[in-house]
């Protein structure tokens, strides 16, 4: 248990400092960046995609806290949560036999990416800031900061990350007691004996808000127990925190759900589909 609790901690420390890393950079291009994703919506998912296949959570965690404040779209923010994977990069890296499936991985999460973004975008429109709600926000935040810089790219950062470590770690300290008591060998029991529903097992594993459920759904991978359909499926719901993170929010609460039921189904459809051709040509 308290490897659990342990791993916990360094896994939102690890949140905590890509997180900070990444606000104290946006500090500087935020408004830039902010003003990027206004003035090329056509690109906006492509560009989210892009971002969401860096091997790291804190990604979708910025990436939420953009959407929340109504600077990307729908489309773009669950491009970015579709694109995600976590830490599975690298584990998949440490097999040979494995690392072959990384680039059809990469390649597979970009594509439908920036497919479920752009067709979320024509069916879903959302009102953004605007440019000029932009440049009113950026003159005030030039006024109030123009004589403490500490503050603006240093210590609001901070205080902003600290606050995200520990929902991060709430998150993670009580799914990782779940899958404490599951048992990792179970679950390989289960899905070696029905492989027929890996893509559905791993969905729901996906849904899990933790950096653990990627990891888990690889090392699966690596021992037989995942298709490489349930593997892309478990990967594409698995958002890190970023779902979870929005819920803090209350006016969030009700498009997290939906976010969360268009990930899974699209998920699912893809990883049936992958499995369904690895089966013809195996």
């Amino acid at each position: 248990m308290l490897d659990v609790c342990l791993d916990a901690f360094l896994d939102s420390l690890k949140v905590f400092g890509i997180a900070f890393v990444l606000y104290f950079i946006f500090s500087f291009v935020h408004d830039k960046i902010t003003h990027l994703f206004q003035k090329h919506k056509r690109i906006s998912p492509l560009i989210g995609a892009s971002c969401g296949l860096i091997p790291e959570c804190g990604i979708s965690v910025v990436g939420a806290d953009m959407y929340q404040k109504k600077e990307m779209s729908m489309g773009t923010i669950l491009a970015i949560f579709f694109a995600c994977s976590d830490e599975a990069l690298f584990i998949l890296f440490s097999d040979y036999r494995k690392m072959i499936y990384v680039i059809p991985l990469l390649g597979i999460k970009f594509i439908f990416a920036c497919v479920l973004g752009y067709t979320v975008d024509q069916l879903h429109k959302e009102k953004l800031i605007s440019n000029d709600e932009m440049d009113l926000k950026l003159d005030c935040c030039e006024h109030h900061h123009e004589e403490n810089k500490l503050q603006k790219h240093f210590i609001h950062p901070l205080i902003h990350c600290f606050k995200i470590f520990v929902y991060v770690f709430i998150i993670n300290l009580f799914f990782g007691i779940l899958v404490y008591y599951i048992g990792e060998d179970r679950i390989l029991a289960f899905l070696q004996s029905n492989k027929v529903f890996g893509p559905m097992v791993s969905g729901v594993i996906g849904l899990i808000p933790n950096c653990a459920a990627s990891v888990l759904m690889s090392e699966l991978f690596l021992l037989d127990g995942l298709s490489f359909g349930a593997l892309v499926t478990g990967l594409s719901v698995n958002a890190g925190v970023g779902l979870f993170y929005l819920l803090k929010f209350k006016e969030m609460r009700k498009k997290v759900g939906i976010m969360a039921v268009i990930l899974f189904f699209y998920s699912l459809m893809i990883g049936y589909i992958i499995l369904g051709i690895m089966e013809c040509i195996g």
